[in-house]
């Protein structure tokens, strides 16, 4: 249904420095009715790349092709775009107008596309399909007298209203209590079962990945490293960026891999392989027993195609032989 080749996102370096890479060669596809994580750390791009999905930001090259036609950028068909692909934020608190009622910030989207039909009757349908139950009972409320996870039942009631077929969710429970976060979770697992929605999940949270995702995608400084089957991924993981992630879960056996230093600056990207400077499997010889150490620091991995199949960006996991990673499965 979604399909990104070779997307590149850039932004204006500072005081006239190189300009910042922030999505740097991205092949991605979403096929209807999957959910697909994207993991990373923060500043790796995930924000941006999910933006650039839904035409908020505008890449320097490559494209988003949707249900076959590539996404144009001009605000016609932006906004007969955003009818079929729609947006929830992480902050509930920061995207809800405190001056509209639930009834008017999940009608704004009827009102600004015209769709026809009973306004009041699909407001209560997406209250409802979002668990706000009986609906009529949240109309006249403001966000400041619902909880957070009330919060953002409105903000996916707001996205289902215009019955959108995708929808990008950018760390949707990231600011919620753990006791919410599982019944978000369940709704939007819900939601897919009973909608065939599609929809791509931002996170950090390698868990969250696991009991949402078909398939996941781990970035790191722009580009993807690893993709594939979630149950793959997690519990064999091929490349060094994901072992050391799945190493700190609470659950992982053994010790955390330390990564040294910082993730490098988008706009000085490093040669060879990006990771190279912090890759625990060059810094203790594996890759140099592989024979892989000069490609490492010389050779960049190709850029991943964006099919579903398992795929690594990795010179050392390419030439070691598969085997699963001492971090084990992670948490169901």
């Amino acid at each position: 249904m979604l399909s990104v080749e070779g997307l590149h996102v850039a932004f204006p370096g500072r005081r006239g420095g190189a300009d910042a890479r922030a999505v740097d060669g991205v092949d991605l596809d979403i096929r209807r009715g999957e959910i697909v994580a994207l993991v990373g750390e923060s500043g790796c791009g995930k924000t941006t790349l999910a933006r650039s999905l839904l035409g908020l930001v505008r890449p320097v090259r490559g494209r988003v092709t949707f249900d076959g036609a590539p996404l144009a950028h001009s605000a016609r068909a932006l906004k007969a775009y955003r009818r079929r692909a729609q947006l929830v934020l992480q902050d509930p608190s920061g995207s809800l107008n405190p001056r509209h009622t639930v009834y008017d910030i999940v009608a704004e989207g009827l009102r600004i596309h015209g769709r026809p039909g009973d306004e009041r009757t699909a407001v209560a349908e997406a209250l409802s399909r979002a668990g706000l139950r009986p609906p009529e009972r949240f109309f006249l409320r403001y966000p400041h007298e619902l909880s957070g996870g009330q919060r953002q039942r409105v903000v996916i009631a707001g996205a289902l209203v215009l019955r959108p077929e995708l929808l990008v969710a950018d760390e949707p429970v990231a600011s919620l209590d753990a006791s919410v976060r599982g019944e978000i979770l369940a709704l939007l697992l819900r939601l897919r079962t009973e909608l065939g929605l599609a929809a791509l999940v931002v996170t950090h949270d390698l868990g969250l990945a696991w009991n949402i995702a078909d398939r996941v995608a781990v970035m790191y400084l722009g580009r993807i490293v690893e993709t594939g089957a979630v149950e793959q991924v997690l519990t064999a993981p091929r490349h060094p960026y994901t072992r050391a992630l799945l190493s700190v879960l609470p659950e992982a056996p053994g010790d955390p891999v330390v990564l040294t230093g910082e993730p490098p600056d988008p706009s000085n990207i490093p040669t060879g392989c990006r990771f190279h400077a912090r890759c625990q499997v060059l810094a203790d010889g594996t890759a140099e027993r592989a024979g892989v150490a000069d490609a490492c620091r010389s050779r960049e991995p190709a850029v991943l195609h964006g099919g579903g199949e398992s795929q690594v960006a990795c010179h050392w996991a390419l030439a070691a032989p598969r085997e699963v990673s001492p971090a084990g499965p992670a948490p169901r």
